[in-house]
């Protein structure tokens, strides 16, 4: 190992088998403390959170910071590896290697003698690739296969999304808004029994879900625009409270309503 250590600190660039090295370097017998007792759910968290990041960079349209948080994101997709490799299950050759052939398998019309006509075909038989080679037989089976740990909204859109091509749908998003509106009447009838507004309140929101999906819309991202329109308008309803020598503890619901419409109303 102290070969290894030399030889990386020699090097004045590193690719990404000096990341696997690195990797397997700190998860040495004398490398660091903390890297030795991690284990894929102790760091099950971290995937996510860099992926957020990187997220986050692309939305910052800064192609340094996105340099960056690709580079915290493939090591965690190493580090998993490192952890597989430990207990003789793969390597990230094997891991590439699938990826490759997914890839190959998937693009008939690139690699095969597949034709399409466009972007409708090529998904169209992507889905049909993909059902086939994970071995499932009917919609309900590609319904399954979306994580239940992914955000809410994001696995209701792909619930919709995937329950659709079977032909279970909306006819427009005028009708979805209405199964929206029917969903609200419903949960207005209950707002009396917790339990029961609580399973229409889910439907509510799955509704509204729906609704954006018809429109082409993603109702992750519109709930995270909602959010930070939000975090905008408190904070210019506190400033003008402030601004006016109040507190906002100490105004009523009615005053405080009225420096939010007014926020509203600037914009804001």
């Amino acid at each position: 190992m102290e070969t290894v250590i030399k030889e990386l600190l020699e090097k004045n660039s590193y690719d990404i088998s000096d990341l696997v090295r690195i990797v397997r370097v700190l998860r040495s017998e004398n490398g660091c403390p903390w890297d030795k007792v991690q284990t894929h759910k102790s760091i099950r968290k971290d995937l996510l959170e860099e992926t957020y990041e990187v997220m986050e960079a692309i939305d910052c349209d800064s192609p340094e910071m996105m340099q960056e948080e690709l580079g915290d994101l493939l090591l965690q997709v190493v580090f998993h590896t490192v952890l597989e490799s430990e207990q003789g299950h793969f390597e990230l050759d094997d891991v590439t290697n699938d990826v490759c052939r997914k890839l190959i398998i998937r693009h008939p019309h690139v690699f095969g003698d597949v034709n399409v006509e466009g972007v409708d075909d090529v998904l169209r038989n992507w889905d049909s690739i993909k059902m086939d080679t994970k071995g499932q037989e009917t919609f309900t089976d590609t319904l399954k296969s979306v994580p239940k740990n992914f955000p809410a909204l994001m696995r209701a859109q792909k619930l919709g999304k995937r329950a659709a091509k079977s032909g279970l749908d909306f006819e427009d998003e005028k009708q979805a808004l209405e199964s929206l509106k029917s969903e609200i009447a419903e949960t207005e009838e209950v707002l009396d029994d917790k339990e029961k507004a609580a399973q229409e309140l889910g439907d509510v929101l799955f509704s509204c879900v729906n609704v954006a999906r018809m429109l082409g819309l993603d109702a992750e991202e519109l709930l995270d625009q909602a959010n930070e329109k939000f975090l905008k308008r408190f904070e210019n309803v506190e400033n003008s409270v402030v601004a006016d020598g109040q507190e906002m503890t100490k105004l009523t619901a009615q005053e405080l309503d009225s420096y939010w419409r007014r926020a509203k109303n600037s914009g804001n």
